[in-house]
């Protein structure tokens, strides 16, 4: 993904800026992100969507990036999203698990961007949370609100992981349903999460690599985009079943806690 911060320019006000902080937390760490963390606490610290407590518990992360040492800041990195899939930052494999029915919504996703005129980085998958982070943040409001509506249960369920791991990372997640008033819903994620077995130790990631040869051995993955049952499925109930209308939440209303002050 290219660096949001090089995109947090004065005369984007239509854009919502904060999306785009978020989605450099959520990036590999490196200089540039350390020495953005000024800014980005400024970015925080002027999103009345969030209230109080919530923006202060971000601007702490964001000082704890700057004052912690780039090397361990990547270790934790690495240990926290390269390392089984439970924490994993590509959204759809949260909704398809281990399977390859994740590609029909990977096509959907590619169009959207492309309807819209985002162009994507190579290097990165389309359902990668930063960068969809990075579309969202140039998205009308009502739009933002929609897709975060759709994702919500993701975002609960990470949210879940992260929090287990106590990672500040899970003040991301935290801070989207934030938006939209879907706080509460990662209650319904923490005792299913917390029996979880660890997909991060070397016996699962062995599993998971026996796994990845025998499936990547069998069709493409164009064969996989066109026959995904799951995929198909997705699209035809957001055609044919509307969402719930949700809404970004006002700069109003009593302060909820964050994940690290319950």
């Amino acid at each position: 993904m290219g660096n949001a911060v090089e995109h947090m320019l004065p005369d984007e006000q239509d854009e919502m800026l904060s999306l785009r902080v978020l989605a450099r937390l959520l990036d590999y760490p490196n200089v540039d992100l350390q020495q953005a963390a000024g800014e980005l606490s400024d970015i925080i610290d002027a999103e009345r969507r969030w209230r109080a407590p919530l923006r202060q518990q971000l601007i702490n992360w964001c000082q704890r990036i700057a004052d912690t040492d780039l090397l361990d800041l990547q270790a934790e990195y690495v240990a926290l999203f390269d390392k089984g899939r439970s924490t994993s930052l590509l959204l759809f494999e949260h909704v398809h698990g281990e399977s390859r029915d994740r590609g029909q919504a990977m096509v959907d996703l590619m169009n959207e961007y492309q309807a819209a005129g985002f162009e994507l980085d190579a290097r990165e998958l389309p359902d990668f949370l930063p960068l969809f982070l990075e579309y969202l943040s140039t998205r009308p409001e009502g739009e933002i609100a929609r897709w975060l509506g759709e994702i919500r249960h993701i975002l609960a369920l990470l949210m879940a992981r992260l929090e287990e791991r106590e990672a500040d990372h899970a003040l991301a997640p935290y801070a989207l349903l934030a938006l939209i008033g879907a706080e509460e819903e990662v209650n319904e994620h923490r005792d299913e999460v917390k029996a979880e077995a660890p997909d991060d130790t070397p016996e699962a990631l062995d599993a998971v690599w026996e796994e990845e040869a025998v499936r990547f051995s069998a069709e493409s993955d164009q064969d996989c985009a066109l026959q995904s049952a799951e995929g198909r499925r997705l699209a035809e109930r957001k055609r044919s079943v509307p969402s719930d209308p949700i809404n970004i939440m006002p700069s109003t209303g009593a302060a909820k806690p964050g994940p690290s002050e319950r």
